[in-house]
Parts: structure tokens; C-alpha cells; sequence
């Protein structure tokens, strides 16, 4: 027998469970009609009748309230749209991403003119940038360097950029945080 691994298993998503129907266990339920209308409280299979006579379901909208909340509505066509709606606002959504570009705290001049370039590219792309200055050995001595260089790079990026988070010591590594100047602008 094979025995699968558990850090590769896919995580279960979850949804909220909604009652339908049958599924509904309370002794009473208060029940609005498909068009908003309060039809009252009564007991569920009472509501299922009713529901069923429009050729509708009877929907558990809020399991919580005293009684519970139903609504006489098409499930299926409920499912549908609550569906459409959570692709539409994923679809909206924006994803940032966080671009690291590496420098060294002897870079000569076109290394890093080469590395602003690419800062640029994602910087219009609507990505963040984190240029991180790494230190090997004793350099570790001139962190000073660093921060110039830093400091040098976020200036060469002009107007493109605004710093987010000014440079910062982390263990052996100095970085800085650049967001695109017109995101900066808009929030």
C-alpha cells in the first residue's frame, strides 16, 4: 500500500455549506419570496410547499439568525452568479509583485546603469523593487558604501520611484524598498 505525503497533498477549499430544502433542520424558519417580500414565519416543510408550488428552492440564508432566514429562489441559478461574481473581482484584482535587483558595494558605473534599466522595466510594469546590496567577508566594515550606493541607485531612478522603505540593515545585506511613482500617487 502506497502512502501518500501530506506536504504534497493540495489543500481542500472550503466553502460555506448552504442548506437547500431538505437539508434544513430548524423547527421554524422566516421565509421571503423571491421578489423580497416577508411571507413570514412557519415551519420548513410549510416553506418547501411553497417553494416547490413556483417550481424554487428553499435556501438557508442565514443559518445564525433566531429564526433562521430563508429565501424561495432558483439555487442553481444563485450558484451561478455568486460564481461569476467571485471571477469577475479576481479579475480585477491586481497582483503586485516584488522584483529583486542584487548590487554589489564595488559596482562600477555601467553595472549599475544596467541595473537601474531593468529597475525601470519593472517599475513600469507596476512591480515593486527591492535593491539589496549583499556583503561579503569585511566588507561588512563599509556598510557606509552601501548605503551611498543605495541611495545613489533610488536617485538614478528619478521620478520613476518613490522609496517605500529606506535602506536598512538585514544580517549582511542592506535593502531597499521602491514602489512605482504613479501607484504612490493614485493611493
Amino acid at each position: 500500500m502506497r502512502h501518500r505525503s501530506r506536504r504534497f497533498a493540495t489543500p481542500e477549499k472550503r466553502e460555506p455549506k448552504v442548506r437547500i430544502n431538505d437539508a434544513i433542520r430548524a423547527r421554524e424558519v422566516r421565509v421571503i419570496d423571491g421578489d423580497g417580500t416577508q411571507l413570514g414565519i412557519m415551519d420548513p416543510e410549510e416553506a418547501i410547499r411553497i417553494a416547490s408550488g413556483k417550481n424554487l428552492d428553499l435556501v438557508e440564508v442565514a443559518p445564525d439568525a433566531k429564526p433562521p432566514v430563508c429565501r424561495i429562489m432558483n439555487y442553481s441559478k444563485y450558484r451561478y452568479e455568486q460564481e461569476k461574481k467571485a471571477r469577475q473581482a479576481r479579475k480585477a484584482q491586481k497582483n503586485i509583485e516584488i522584483k529583486e535587483i542584487r548590487l554589489k558595494p564595488n559596482m562600477a558605473g555601467h553595472d549599475l546603469e544596467y541595473r537601474v534599466r531593468h529597475a525601470e522595466e519593472f517599475l513600469e510594469d507596476g512591480n515593486k523593487v527591492r535593491a539589496t546590496v549583499r556583503f561579503f567577508g569585511r566588507q561588512i566594515i563599509h556598510t557606509q558604501l552601501g548605503h551611498e550606493l543605495l541611495s545613489q541607485f533610488a536617485q538614478m531612478l528619478g521620478e520613476k520611484a518613490v522609496i517605500e522603505n529606506s535602506p536598512r540593515m538585514e544580517g549582511r545585506q542592506m535593502s531597499i524598498l521602491l514602489a512605482p511613482a504613479n501607484e504612490a500617487r493614485s493611493s
